[in-house]
């Protein structure tokens, strides 16, 4: 397993991901109406493009596959973390959160977790801030504004 920078050419394969996961990761915390209005397959890859650009973004790959993706821009919000369904509880999460949470010189991380990802992002370090209902194409969806403060360290840019 190793990590890399987001390249252009990823943004395909990694909307995909994040359909494919959303579909089968999240199914046991979201109804299948949640989890068609969270991800319906027609992600805007040019706007997807433009924020994984311009965001810190890796992607990890173990042999020749890409397994897990995220990014945080640099204000310290955490906007994407997503892991294959076959690469779950591989450390693929943890690597790329890591190295998120090293990239960037905020003093805390802010992410908004869904109710599968809360356990993750509580095992890190992070406090739910608040409990949350976000409106996707109509459809009430439960997640969690969470924080993580960092002490200052001198190798984080």
């Amino acid at each position: 397993m190793f990590l890399r920078k987001y390249k252009h050419s990823d943004c395909a394969c990694l909307a995909e991901m994040f359909y494919q996961t959303v579909h089968s990761v999240n199914a046991a915390d979201y109804t299948g109406r949640q989890l068609d209005a969270w991800a319906d397959g027609n992600v805007d890859l040019r706007e997807w493009d433009r924020t994984l650009s311009a965001h810190h973004t890796f992607v990890c790959v173990m042999g020749q596959t890409v397994v897990g993706f995220g990014d945080i821009d640099d204000s310290g919000y955490l906007d994407r973390l997503y892991v294959h369904r076959d690469a779950q509880r591989k450390g693929v999460a943890s690597a790329l959160c890591g190295a998120l949470e090293q990239a960037v010189a905020a003093d805390r991380i802010v992410t908004h977790a869904s109710v599968t990802a809360r356990p993750f992002f509580e095992k890190r370090g992070y406090a739910v801030v608040r409990e949350q209902q976000v409106i996707k194409a109509g459809v009430p969806l439960t997640n969690f504004v969470m924080e993580k403060r960092l002490a200052p360290a001198p190798d984080r840019p």
